[in-house]
């Protein structure tokens, strides 16, 4: 790196500080302390392959060639029956079934939001903003900067590679870095020094030095880690690879993450229990277990709400795929979580009660089943939540 590149790279890093600031020094928080970390899908999974109406003589006319096939125990292809109605995709099997056999995973069908526009990206605004669709203001302000403005003693962290939405707003810097890729220094010691010097005594001196300290602190550790939960074998999988490493984080400094995953959006080819759809359940499912693994003890301290912006069309189109959708099923995992059930409002699965002739409807309001978790996890106040979550109505359904 000549004189010139490394002043360039050095402008960049200090205009990208912020977003990796901390209000003070690396720290530990408490141990035994509630965790939170929302896993967002991003292109609208199709959750009717997850969780399978196999009850539904309406699910196998829908979709001829998409369907997965009634549990039985002969068919290792077949879905496995979780109760009379619902069965679990046969790719989960080594990975979210141990956990919902210890009821440690819950799902919550007919849920999402009220946004009906069925659109990628205004949908996973309103989500992340958390606000009411009819009076929402604006997308500036998310509804995890605002829980993380009511808690103390609660560090937070998003896994991406910008802060996301969900945690812009909040008035203090929340740091954000990727986990897709192993973690490295930007610059080596030498560098860091005369980067650090040519901040010395300015505003940006602290947010420099912590700048600096993050990935080469997170990167070390996480090299010792990995080698201790793997044996010194890497992962096969690569979001078991990333949630390991958020483990290490989330065990031991921060309490509130957010970790977003793309790829589905499935309009072609989707599959059932192979092909692109099975095959990103499998990868989430192992990476789950990997992260319920890697926190040890702390699992029991530890709440993971998987969602996405909406579900897809119950029947198959004609590419053998399936489009943008409404209702969706939310997912909930803990140690403590109270698992091995559906939970929350339901409806018929036929013909009649589809939304406008092709999607599940939304009759668990994200906000509202958020708001009740939320209020268990930390016991907030009914002023507290509808700061995080103006104008919901949240419902306890005692999933923690």
């Amino acid at each position: 790196m000549n004189r010139r590149q490394f002043l360039l790279a050095a402008v960049s890093a200090a205009a990208a500080l912020p977003a990796l600031s901390f209000s003070g020094s690396l720290f530990a928080a408490p141990a035994n302390t509630p965790r939170f970390l929302l896993v967002f899908l991003r292109g609208g999974y199709d959750c009717n392959n997850l969780l399978v109406p196999y009850a539904s003589d309406f699910y196998y006319e829908s979709r001829p060639t998409l369907a997965i096939a009634r549990p039985d125990p002969a068919n290792p292809a077949s879905a496995i029956a979780l109760d009379a109605q619902w069965g679990l995709n046969p790719v989960l099997r080594e990975s979210l079934l141990p956990l919902w056999q210890r009821k440690q995973l819950a799902f919550v069908p007919f849920a999402g939001t009220d946004d009906l526009s069925r659109s990628h990206f205004e949908t996973q605004n309103n989500i992340e903003s958390g606000q009411p669709t009819a009076h929402r203001g604006s997308f500036r302000s998310g509804f995890l900067a605002r829980l993380s403005g009511q808690l103390s003693g609660v560090p937070a962290i998003a896994f991406t590679k910008n802060l996301p939405l969900s945690f812009q707003g909040a008035g203090k810097d929340i740091p954000n870095i990727s986990m897709k890729a192993g973690p490295k220094a930007r610059f080596n010691a030498r560098q860091s020094a005369i980067l650090g010097n040519m901040y010395k005594g300015t505003p940006l001196a602290a947010a420099t030095a912590d700048g600096l300290a993050l990935p080469a602190s997170i990167s070390e550790d996480l090299r010792n880690e990995m080698v201790k939960a793997s044996g010194g074998a890497p992962s096969a999988r690569s979001f078991a690879t990333e949630t390991r490493r958020i483990a290490t984080l989330m065990r031991d400094q921060y309490r509130l993450g957010f970790v977003d995953v793309g790829g589905w959006d499935t309009h072609v080819n989707q599959g059932s229990v192979s092909g692109g759809l099975a095959n990103n359940l499998r990868n989430l499912g192992e990476g789950l277990a990997a992260y319920a693994e890697a926190l040890g003890d702390e699992w029991n301290n530890t709440t993971v709400v998987v969602l996405s912006e909406f579900g897809r069309t119950f029947r198959e189109n004609g590419d053998k795929g399936t489009d943008h959708g409404h209702g969706t099923v939310h997912w909930v995992l803990g140690g403590k979580v109270n698992g091995g059930r559906i939970a929350g409002e339901q409806a018929a699965v036929n013909a009649a009660g589809l939304l406008q002739n092709r999607d599940y409807p939304v009759l668990n309001n994200y906000r509202d089943v958020l708001g009740g978790l939320l209020a268990r996890t930390w016991e907030l106040s009914n002023k507290q939540l509808q700061s995080v979550f103006p104008q919901a109505r949240p419902r306890d359904l005692q999933l923690v």
